[in-house]
């Protein structure tokens, strides 16, 4: 046996693992608590999957993590950055990092400075690039800071000051400074847009550890594995992008999901969600892809224009605990990855909706017998209390008021009732506790473009063909399969207020890794 992929996913509860061969068959699947040393819980869940198979049998390792989020969220690890924005005169009213949390800001933040330069949105330049200002903020960051991040003025219709400036600034501290380019890590944005390549580059050291702890821990296993971390939009960043761009791995968790579950039962259009031990997700498939949310989104209290799988998320999970008596009756906190400790059916003292789902039968695992004390009154209220909640994230999430089919998928996937209005028929699949890991197992190459056209220059067929093309390249340089890559997504925003006949064109294309890889990830 050969061309194994292995996907390990890391959430607050449990570190999933899950293999899949060269047909798509998922072969092996490990669940297990997380520990306190996440890093050890993935050495369990590789040795786990791993007993059947010899080292040389698995060609890629795909892992999702919540490392880079809870970083940002604790305000650990993170690095001090040197902050540069190429966009004087006009932004000068506002400093980067306005709307920061202080704490925050406090922690990354090193000397700060805008100059003039920056591009017109359709790529013309506006000023030309103050070389020498530059300059004069490298030698400012000198001993100063980790890492620089440089944010040009509609960067991504041209990025060639931002790419100069990181030439002037590696020529005067050297040609390892991490610098993140902010057309590289986000969309048309500036404030936003500065803002991720701010968070990028704070994460340095972050997203290091990651990639070298689980090369690692390959190692340890004898593993010569290509190593792909998962990002947020359910596609793959090779180890070295991962390096070099691990804000962009954020919130990958739920969409990891959201992908297994379209891959397990073959659904494209569906609401799923995905029960853990703390919280649940609801999402919406629309083309087996998770539907994007059109809103800003804020990490850790800094607003960005990352593009995340649209969810709603509540507290509710397998282990979130349930009080007679209290008000509310159930949650909203949970005994996490502890539940195999303090849950009542596996001799604990805490009452837990799992210990609830098992006596309503909609479980079966632990022990039933050390939960029968419990009052039966108190189970059907607490089951009310799930149905009402799993009925209200259905209807939130949905598009339409037409049926859809929902998949169940996560560890406390028991807690989905069987009928839910408003949902054609609930989909259940044998590995659907590990569709988090299976996600990033099967998670393909992608690429895009966020670029404003102008119509009038060319047609609106030619600048879609244009942006088509563009999004397709960068999958395929990404590793995709230049015979399978296809276009995902295409959105065509007008914009009115803009000369020319514009529209800001946002595309995506995908397409599963070639093999042998075009571009294996470099060690």
């Amino acid at each position: 046996m050969s061309r194994l992929r292995i996907g390990i996913d890391v959430g607050g509860t449990s570190t999933d693992a899950a293999v899949v061969d060269g047909a798509g068959q998922v072969v092996a699947t490990h669940k297990a608590a997380t520990t306190p040393d996440v890093l050890e819980g993935i050495r369990t869940a590789l040795a786990a999957v791993l007993r059947p198979f010899a080292p040389g049998d698995v060609e890629q390792v795909m892992l999702g993590t919540t490392h880079p989020v809870n970083a940002i969220i604790g305000r650990s690890g993170l690095a001090r950055v040197g902050i540069m924005r190429i966009a004087a005169p006009a932004t000068l009213s506002i400093e980067p990092l306005a709307g920061w949390p202080k704490d925050l800001a406090a922690i990354v933040s090193g000397p700060r400075e805008i100059i003039r330069g920056g591009h017109e949105f359709d790529g013309t330049e506006i000023v030309p690039l103050d070389e020498d200002a530059v300059s004069a903020f490298a030698r400012a960051c000198r001993n100063r800071v980790d890492a620089i991040a440089i944010t040009g003025a509609t960067s991504p219709s041209n990025p060639d000051h931002e790419i100069r400036a990181a030439q002037i600034v590696r020529d005067v501290l050297g040609p390892d400074t991490p610098v993140t380019l902010g057309h590289e890590v986000g969309g048309l944005g500036l404030l936003e847009r500065e803002n991720s390549a701010t968070l990028n580059a704070a994460l340095t050291f972050i997203g290091r550890g990651v990639v070298a702890a689980l090369e690692a821990a390959l190692l340890h296993h004898n593993l010569d594995a290509d190593i792909y971390l998962t990002q947020n939009d359910g596609t793959l960043l090779s180890a070295v992008e991962a390096n070099l761009r691990p804000i962009l791995t954020i919130g990958s968790g739920p969409t990891n999901s959201m992908r297994g579950a379209a891959f397990l039962t073959g659904l494209t259009d569906a609401v799923v969600m995905d029960v853990g031990g703390t919280s649940t997700d609801a999402g919406l498939l629309v083309d087996g892809f998770p539907r994007t949310s059109a809103m800003a989104v804020e990490i850790g209290g800094v607003r960005t224009n990352y593009r995340v799988p649209d969810l709603i998320s509540i507290g509710m999970g397998g282990g979130t605990i349930v009080r007679p008596g209290a008000d509310p009756l159930v949650g909203p906190d949970s005994v996490g990855y502890r539940l195999h400790e303090e849950a009542l059916m596996f001799g604990g003292d805490t009452l837990t909706l799992s210990d609830v789902s098992v006596l309503a039968g909609r479980a079966t695992f632990g022990d039933p017998t050390r939960a029968e004390g419990t009052n039966p009154a108190l189970v059907r209220r607490a089951l009310a209390w799930v149905d009402e909640r799993v009925q209200q994230l259905a209807e939130r999430i949905k598009a339409a008021r037409a049926e859809l089919p929902l998949i169940a998928v996560g560890g406390g996937a028991h807690l989905i009732p069987g009928i839910i209005p408003g949902i054609s028929e609930v989909v259940r699949h044998e590995h659907a506790a590990v569709a988090n890991a299976i996600g990033a197992a099967i998670a393909e190459a992608s690429g895009s473009v966020d670029r404003m056209f102008q119509y009038d220059k060319s047609s609106r067929q030619a600048c879609l063909a244009a942006a088509k093309e563009l999004a397709t390249e960068a999958a395929i340089r990404a590793g995709a399969d230049p015979a399978l890559v296809r276009v995902t997504t295409v959105d065509e925003i007008p914009m009115s207020y803009m000369p020319g006949n514009c529209a800001r064109l946002v595309v995506r294309a995908a397409g599963p890794l070639a093999h042998p890889p075009l571009n294996p990830p470099e060690r």
